[in-house]
């Protein structure tokens, strides 16, 4: 299972926060973009992708947010997954190492994005950073459950970077231009997905 973590310093942390303009709360439209693109393909949901928000902005930071719909009947419009955001930033629990399940498939809890990429590295996972200075997607040799990490129109910070690099996190790039967060995950899930209708995974 491919695995997309979206990084943003500045969405908001808590439900009140959120209210009728996603730009104005740390720019949650852009998240919603991405939930949508990740995780939906025409007519059906993926099964086999888990996607990770991890929220840095005001009042409660750090906060992660687990995504894997268990159920494949799921609304997709923007103010439906807004709403989904909201309720789950409502729960958020006020101990780091705790996690609350929202609803199965969705769970919330106080941690960084260092802090969720060394357990990942951890068990073992090949964690890819996307920047288009990195190696091009298609020239590795995927194995079908790596990590992607992206970040918001800010990018993700230098400190952050170089905590990365340190981890051992390569840059992977989908091509030469900067593009929205949304489309990166979209390209991305097409080259895994190339991979795996050409027998390479």
């Amino acid at each position: 299972m491919r695995e997309f973590i979206y990084y943003s310093k500045n969405a908001v942390t808590a439900g009140n926060f959120i209210k009728d303009d996603l730009m104005k709360a740390g720019r949650l439209d852009i998240a919603c973009n991405v939930i949508i693109q990740t995780l939906f393909i025409s007519g059906e949901m993926r099964g086999d992708v888990k996607i990770h928000l991890i929220f840095d902005g005001p009042p409660n930071p750090p906060i992660h947010i687990e995504i894997f719909p268990q159920s494949r009947e799921i609304n997709i419009s923007k103010k439906d997954v807004a709403g989904l955001i909201k309720k789950m930033l409502y729960k958020v629990p006020r101990k780091k190492g705790e996690k609350v399940e929202v609803a199965k498939g969705y769970n919330i809890e106080k941690k960084s994005l260092i802090d969720f990429i060394k357990e990942l590295k951890n068990e073992g996972k090949g964690v890819y950073l996307l920047d288009k200075k990195g190696e091009d997607i298609r020239e590795i040799k995927l194995a079908g459950n790596e990590v992607f990490v992206f970040g918001d129109q800010e990018g993700i910070p230098k400190k952050e970077i170089r905590s990365l690099k340190n981890l051992g996190v390569k840059k992977v790039s989908v091509g030469p231009k900067n593009l929205f967060a949304s489309q990166v995950a979209v390209i991305v899930n097409n080259e895994v997905d190339r991979q795996e209708t050409k027998g390479n995974l």
